[in-house]
C-alpha cells in the first residue's frame, strides 16, 4: 500500500488574544414558557506544549478549548474558519491551517432545554505552515473524486480505544448494516480553481445516526442507532492539519481533516475533525473521537468502489487481464496416474449434517472420484445410495496441502444438467478450531446448471456466510463442453478471481479478515441444494473433469 510522504514544515506560532468581549446572549422562545438560558458560561484556550522557550506552542497550530457553562447540554464552536464542531461535554482540540499570520474570530455556543442558549467570543491570532499535497491528491484526485462507506470489508465501522488501530470492542461485519440507510452515501471531494479542498454528501436525503447524536436529529439519545431524513446539501469546506500524535509513526498519516459547517463522513458522530490514518488511491481509513469521549474513538473506512470494497474502486482490475505476483510453482496435481496421490487427497464420504449444511441430495463415495487419462473425473449419478437418490464424490487436501496467499489455477471442464452444483474451492485450515464461517472460505468457482455458463467467485466470512457471502459472476462460454481456467490470486492486500485470466471479482483483503492464514483445497459436485435448485427429473449423470491443479507462491 502506498504510504504517504508530507512536509511538516512547522513554523507557528500562536497569539491567543483572550481580550474576549465576553457577549452573553440570551435567546429565550417564551412561545415554550420560562426557560433558563445557560450561565456563567466560561472559555479558556491553551496553545498545545507551550513554554518559556516555546510560548507559542510546539508548531502543531493546535489549541485545546475548554467551555463550562451552568446548564449546558451542547457547545458548539465556530473557529472563524469556515470550520465548526459540536460537543457535549465543551472540550476541543481545533488546528488552525491557514499559512502565514491569521486572525480569527472564535464563538462558543452553550445550549440548554428549549433552545435558549449563551455564547461567548474571543479573538485568536495564528502563523502557521503546513503542506501535504499527497494525501489532498490522493483525497481528491487533482480534481474530483467520490468515496463510499467499504460495506463489503470487516471493521468498515468500528468503535474501539483511541490509541489503538484495530479494536475489538465492536467492528463491524460486511455488510452488517445493508438494512440501514448508510451505504447508500457517497461522498465527493475536490478541488476549487484556488486548490482548495471542497465536500459534498450525498445521503439521499437519509443520514445514518449513532444513537448518542440523535437530538441532532430531532430524536432520543441512548435509543439505538437510527436513520433519520436530514439535510445535507451543500458544499463543504475541508482543510487538513497535522494531527495529534497518538500512533507510531507508521500507523497514521498525521494528517487530519477538517469539514466546515457541521459537515461529517456519513455515520453521524457530532463531529467534524478525523484523523487519517490510511490512504491510497482507493482506500481511506479514519478516525474521529467518540462524542467528545477522549479515550474512544470511531474508525471508518472508505473506498472508492460504489460496491463498497466487493469490486474494485477505481484502478479495479475487473475486466482486465491479470497480472499475476506468483510464478514460482510449489505444488501441482496432472492425475496422471490411475488413483487420486493420497500424500495429497483425502476422500469424503456420506451426506454430512443436513445435507453438508447446504440440504444437498447426493451421498459421496469413494467410487465417484476416478483419475485416468490424465485428468480427475467426479461424476454424479442418479442411482439410489446409502438412502440417498444421487451419488458423487467431495475431495480435499486437508492437512496435507495448505497455502497461504498465492495464485490457484484449476483447468476443468463443468457439468451442466439442471441441479449439478460444482465447485473449485478453500477452507482455512483452523477450520477444525473455530468451525465455519470463523475459518473463512474462498470459493475460486461455483456453478449450477440452472444458471447455464454463469460462474461465480465468492467469499464468506463471519457476518457474510450462507446467501450473505460476497460474491460476482461472470459469463462463461461452453463452461460444460470445453475446459476453462479459473484462477484465484491472493495477498495480504486483495483476492482476486478470474476465468481464462481475465479478472471478473475483485476484494480489498485486510487484517480483520479470516483469508491470512493457510487454507486448503475442496473439488466436489453437489447435486441441488439450497443453490444447486431443482435437479431435472430425467438426470442420469454428468462430470466434473479436472485436467490439473496448480499453486505458484
Amino acid at each position: 500500500m502506498t504510504k504517504k510522504m508530507k512536509n511538516f514544515k512547522y513554523i507557528l506560532g500562536l497569539m491567543i488574544i483572550l481580550g474576549s468581549f465576553l457577549q452573553s446572549c440570551q435567546d429565550d422562545d417564551h412561545d415554550f414558557g420560562e426557560v433558563v438560558a445557560p450561565s456563567n458560561l466560561s472559555l479558556e484556550a491553551t496553545i498545545v506544549n507551550a513554554d518559556a522557550d516555546n510560548p507559542y506552542g510546539d508548531g502543531s497550530g493546535q489549541v485545546q478549548f475548554m467551555a463550562s457553562a451552568d446548564n449546558a447540554i451542547n457547545y458548539k464552536f465556530a473557529f472563524g474558519d469556515n470550520t465548526s464542531t459540536n460537543v457535549s461535554n465543551g472540550n476541543v482540540m481545533h488546528s488552525f491551517t491557514s499559512t502565514g499570520v491569521n486572525e480569527y474570530i472564535v464563538t462558543v455556543i452553550a445550549t440548554g432545554t428549549g433552545g435558549t442558549s449563551s455564547s461567548m467570543t474571543t479573538s485568536v491570532t495564528v502563523f502557521s505552515e503546513f503542506d501535504d499535497p499527497e494525501t489532498k491528491s490522493l483525497l481528491t484526485g487533482d480534481d474530483s473524486k467520490t468515496w463510499y462507506v467499504a460495506a463489503a470489508l470487516p471493521s468498515h465501522l468500528a468503535l474501539g480505544p483511541i490509541d489503538v488501530k484495530t479494536s475489538d470492542w465492536y467492528n463491524a461485519a460486511p455488510f452488517e448494516k445493508k438494512d440501514e440507510c448508510i451505504y447508500d452515501d457517497s461522498m465527493t471531494f475536490s478541488l476549487d480553481e484556488n486548490g482548495n479542498i471542497l465536500y459534498e454528501l450525498d445521503n439521499n436525503g437519509a443520514t445514518f445516526f449513532n444513537t448518542n447524536s440523535l437530538n441532532a436529529a430531532g430524536g432520543t439519545n441512548g435509543t439505538g442507532d437510527q436513520c433519520f431524513d436530514y439535510d445535507t446539501s451543500g458544499v463543504k469546506n475541508v482543510s487538513l492539519s497535522a494531527a495529534p500524535t497518538i500512533y507510531p509513526e507508521d500507523e497514521t498519516t498525521g494528517t487530519q481533516m477538517m469539514i466546515s459547517d457541521g459537515g461529517f463522513l456519513s455515520y453521524y458522530l457530532g463531529t467534524s475533525t478525523y484523523e487519517i490514518l490510511e490512504i491510497t488511491e482507493d482506500y481511506m481509513q479514519v478516525r474521529t473521537q467518540s462524542g467528545g469521549n477522549a479515550a474512544e474513538a470511531w474508525y471508518l473506512k472508505l473506498t472508492t468502489d460504489p460496491e463498497g470494497g466487493a469490486g474494485g474502486g477505481n484502478n479495479s482490475a475487473e475486466g482486465k487481464e491479470l497480472e499475476t505476483e506468483f510464478e514460482n510453482l510449489v505444488w501441482e496435481e496432472e492425475f496422471d496416474g490411475n488413483a487420486l496421490d493420497a500424500d495429497s487427497w483425502n476422500i469424503e464420504t456420506g451426506n454430512g449434517d443436513n445435507g453438508w449444511g447446504n440440504n444437498e441430495k447426493q451421498y459421496y463415495t469413494a467410487d465417484n472420484a476416478v483419475v485416468s487419462d490424465g485428468s480427475l473425473k467426479i461424476n454424479a449419478i442418479a442411482e439410489s445410495t446409502n438412502g440417498f437418490d444421487y451419488s458423487s464424490a467431495r475431495i480435499t487436501t486437508m492437512d496435507k496441502q495448505e497455502f497461504k496467499y498465492g495464485r490457484v489455477e484449476v483447468r476443468a471442464k463443468l457439468p451442466g444438467a439442471a441441479g449439478t452444483w460444482p465447485a473449485i474451492w478453500m477452507l482455512g485450515s483452523n477450520f477444525a478450531e473455530v468451525n465455519w464461517p470463523a475459518s473463512g472460505e474462498i470459493d475460486i468457482m461455483e456453478h449450477v446448471g440452472n444458471d447455464l455458463g454463469h460462474v461465480l467467485g465468492t467469499l464468506h466470512m463471519p457476518g457474510n456466510s450462507g446467501g450473505d457471502g460476497i460474491s460476482k459472476g461472470t459469463e462463461v462460454e461452453n463452461v460444460d463442453s470445453e475446459f476453462h481456467t479459473y484462477t484465484l490470486e491472493w495477498t495480504a492486500d486483495h483476492i482476486l478471481f478470474a476465468v481464462d485470466d481475465i479478472v471478473f471479482h475483485e476484494y480489498k483483503n485486510s487484517a480483520d479478515t479470516p483469508f491470512n492464514q493457510p487454507f486448503f483445497l475442496i473439488l466436489n459436485v453437489a447435486m441441488g441444494g439450497n443453490l444447486g435448485g431443482d435437479i431435472d427429473p430425467n438426470f442420469s449423470e454428468d462430470t466434473m473433469e479436472v485436467d490439473y491443479v496448480k499453486v505458484y507462491q
